[in-house]
C-alpha cells in the first residue's frame, strides 16, 4: 500500500536535535524515524519501524536459510537460572531487576543464554535430537551507565540471538561455521561496509569469539588489522609479542637518584637526560616504567586496588583493561584511596611497594614487554626519586600479566611482525565459541551413540537488529540527510508532485498505482499546500533510494527520476517509468 505524506504519521525537522552527536542520531530524529522516550529508549515512528522491520526479515531470511529454528522468549525473567550461571552477580548494575508482589526476584532480559539452555534440557536427551540452532529476535534490556549515541548504545534494543548444539566438539565447529557464512551473507545483504575481527570473549565465556564491526569513523570500537597478512583484531584481544628474555649481565646494580619536579613522564625524560646523560642515546620515554593505580569493582560489591605496569611511552587503555577483569568493574584511584596505602607515594610508585611481596601488598599485573632482563626507571617510592638500572626479574617481580596497554598505529603484528594499522566500528554481530559453560551450569546433558552421557557444547550468536538500522545510516549518508539501501528502504521509490496543476496529481496518483501494481513500494508525497523546496528536502533526508519528480517536465511527457546515492538525474518518459523502475529495483 502507498504511504501518503499527507496523511503519514511524520514530522521532519530542521534543526538536529540538541542532544544529537552523531550523524545517525540527529538523521534519524530529523527524519522522523525515532523520537527520543527517555534516555536510552527511543519510540519507532512508521517510517523508521518499516526499516527496522526489513533489517528483521534479512536476519531471519539468513537464519532460517542455515536451518535455525524461530522461537520467542519472554523479556520478564526469574533469577534462578541466572543464579545457577552466576550471571546473577556477575552482571552487577548492568541489569534491571525487579520483584514482583510476592517478593520474587526476577530480571529484564539482556540476553537469554540460560533460557535457551533450560529449554533443550527440557525437551531433548539424546544425540540423534542434534545438531540443533535456534533464535529468536527480541527486545532486550541493559542498564547502560551513560546511553548515550541515539540507537547505538541504548538502554532497550532489538537482538536477534541464536544458539547452537552440538554433543561434540568437532560437529560445534561445523554448526559456527554456518552461523558465520550467515552472518557474511546477512551483513552484506544489509549494505554494510564492515570487518571480521577476533574479539574478548568478556562475560559471555567461551575459548574464543569474533566481531563483525561496521566500519566508521565514530564507531566506539578500535580494531586494528595488519598491512600484509589477513590479521584483524578488536584491540581489547589483541596479543602483545613479547620480546625475548635479556641477560642482565653487565647491568650496573639499581640505583635511586633524586629527581625533582618530574611529575610526568615528560619531565622525567628531560631531568634524566639534564642530569644523568648516556652515552649511546638519549633517555626516552619507552626507558620509563609506569604503574598506574586503579580500583576492582566486583560484582559482589567488593573493592580491591590493582597495579598495572607498562612502558612509559604508552598509557593504560582502560578498555582493553576492563575486557582482561570482568566481570569487575574499573574505577579510578582517588585521594581518600591513596590515604588507605601510605606505602603509595604518588608520582612515584615503583615495584618495590607492589606486588603481593611489597610494602603495600598491591596486586600487580605488567605489559607482556616487561621480560625478564630488561631495564627501566621507575619511582623509587620516595617522593622526588626514581630508581634508575631497575631490571625486571633481577630486582622486581610481579604477580602476573596484563593486555591492558594502548595499541597504536605501526605496532607490530602478533601473526606476520608487519605492522599494524588502526580504524574504527560499531559492534553489529559478535558470535561466540561457549563450549560447555552454560551447558555445565545447567545440567544440559544427552546420551550419545553409546549410550554415555556427554555434555552438550554450545554457540553463541548474537546480532544488534536495531543497531543496525542506525550503523547503516552512519555507513550511507551525506549532508542532506540519509541515504538507505534499497532492501531496508522503508520505500522503493518517492514520488513528489510538485506545482499548482491538478493534471500534475492526477497523473501523479496514477503513477503511484502503476508502480503499486508492479510490485514497487511508494511513498508518496502528495501534499498539496507545501512548497516543492520542503518536499525536496524531505526527499533528500529520508532517504528513499529512488525519486521521482513529477513536475512542469509533465508537458513533454516526461518525470524526473533521481538516484539517491549518486545524485544522478534523468528525464524518462511518463509511460516508460514503471518498466525502468522495476529494473532499477530488480538490480537492487
Amino acid at each position: 500500500m502507498t504511504l501518503r505524506m499527507s496523511t503519514l504519521f511524520l514530522r521532519t525537522l530542521r534543526e538536529d536535535p540538541v542532544d544529537a552527536g552523531l550523524p545517525s542520531h540527529r538523521l534519524l530524529v530529523r527524519a522522523g524515524y525515532i523520537r527520543r522516550a527517555a534516555p536510552g529508549i527511543y519510540s519507532w515512528l512508521p517510517l523508521g519501524y518499516q526499516v527496522l522491520r526489513n533489517v528483521e526479515a534479512i536476519v531471519r531470511d539468513e537464519m532460517e536459510a542455515m536451518g535455525a529454528q524461530e522461537v520467542h522468549f519472554p523479556a520478564l525473567l526469574p533469577r534462578e537460572p541466572y543464579e545457577a550461571s552466576n550471571r546473577w552477580t556477575d552482571y552487577g548494575d548492568g541489569i534491571f531487576r525487579l520483584k514482583d508482589r510476592k517478593g520474587a526476584d526476577y530480571l529484564l532480559g539482556p540476553t537469554h543464554e540460560e533460557m535457551f539452555t533450560l529449554l533443550v534440557k527440557d525437551l531433548y536427551s539424546s544425540y540423534k535430537d542434534f545438531p540443533l540452532s535456534l533464535y529468536q529476535i527480541q527486545t532486550k534490556y541493559r542498564d547502560e551507565a551513560r546511553p548515550r549515541a541515539g540507537l547505538l548504545r541504548g538502554r532497550e534494543f532489538v537482538m536477534k540471538d541464536s544458539y547452537s548444539f552440538d554433543v561434540s566438539d568437532e560437529a560445534f565447529l561445523i554448526s559456527y561455521d554456518a552461523h558465520r557464512e550467515a552472518y557474511i551473507k546477512m551483513f552484506d545483504r544489509l549494505g554494510l561496509s564492515y570487518v571480521i575481527v577476533a574479539a574478548m570473549s568478556g562475560a559471555m565465556g567461551g575459548s574464543a569469539s569474533e566481531e563483525f564491526l561496521a566500519t566508521a569513523e565514530n564507531g566506539e570500537d578500535t580494531y586494528v588489522r595488519c598491512t600484509r597478512c589477513d590479521y584483524a583484531a578488536n584491540v581489547e584481544a589483541v596479543r602483545v609479542p613479547a620480546p625475548e628474555p635479556l641477560s642482565w649481565e653487565g647491568v650496573p646494580e639499581a640505583h635511586a637518584e633524586p629527581t625533582p619536579a618530574t611529575p610526568t613522564i615528560e619531565s622525567l625524560v628531560d631531568h634524566l637526560n639534564d642530569k644523568f646523560p648516556r652515552a649511546g642515546r638519549p633517555w626516552t620515554a619507552a626507558d620509563t616504567l609506569k604503574n598506574v593505580i586503579v580500583t576492582l569493582v566486583h560484582p559482589d560489591g567488593t573493592r580491591a586496588p590493582l597495579a598495572v605496569g607498562v612502558p612509559g611511552d604508552r598509557d593504560v587503555d582502560l578498555k582493553r583493561l576492563q575486557a582482561q577483569v570482568e566481570p569487575a568493574q574499573v574505577e579510578a584511584f582517588h585521594e581518600a584511596d591513596f590515604d588507605a596505602f601510605p606505602a603509595l607515594v604518588k608520582g612515584y610508585i615503583g615495584p618495590g611497594a607492589l606486588g603481593e611481596k611489597g610494602t603495600s601488598g598491591i596486586r600487580y599485573l605488567l605489559d607482556p614487554r616487561v621480560v625478564p632482563g630488561t631495564r627501566w626507571v621507575t619511582g623509587a617510592n620516595l617522593d622526588g626519586s626514581h630508581v634508575i638500572d631497575l631490571v625486571a626479574e633481577r630486582d622486581f617481580v610481579a604477580d602476573g600479566f596484563i593486555e591492558a596497554a594502548d595499541v597504536r598505529a605501526g605496532d607490530e603484528c602478533p601473526r606476520c611482525g608487519q605492522a599494524l594499522e588502526t580504524a574504527r566500528g560499531i559492534e553489529m554481530g559478535h558470535i561466540f565459541q561457549l563450549g560447555r559453560r552454560f551447558a555445565e551450569a545447567l545440567d544440559l546433558r544427552v546420551l550419545d551413540e553409546h549410550g554415555k552421557l556427554v555434555t552438550v557444547t554450545m554457540g553463541s550468536y548474537g546480532v544488534g537488529v536495531s543497531r543496525a538500522v542506525a550503523a547503516i545510516v552512519e555507513n550511507a549518508h551525506d549532508d542532506l540527510g540519509i541515504i538507505w539501501p534499497r532492501e531496508v528502504s522503508p520505500a522503493d521509490v518517492h514520488l513528489v508532485a510538485t506545482g499548482r496543476d491538478a493534471e500534475i496529481y492526477s497523473s501523479a496518483e496514477r503513477l503511484s498505482t502503476e508502480l503499486e501494481s508492479a510490485g514497487v513500494r511508494v511513498l508518496y508525497d502528495d501534499r498539496d499546500k507545501v512548497s516543492p523546496g520542503v518536499k525536496f528536502t524531505d526527499a533528500e533526508l529520508i532517504g528513499v533510494p529512488t525519486i521521482i519528480v513529477v513536475g512542469k517536465g509533465l508537458s513533454d511527457g516526461v518525470v524526473e527520476v533521481r538516484d539517491r546515492s549518486t545524485g544522478e538525474r534523468e528525464n524518462v518518459a511518463v509511460d516508460a517509468v514503471v518498466a525502468h523502475v522495476v529494473r532499477a529495483v530488480e538490480r537492487a
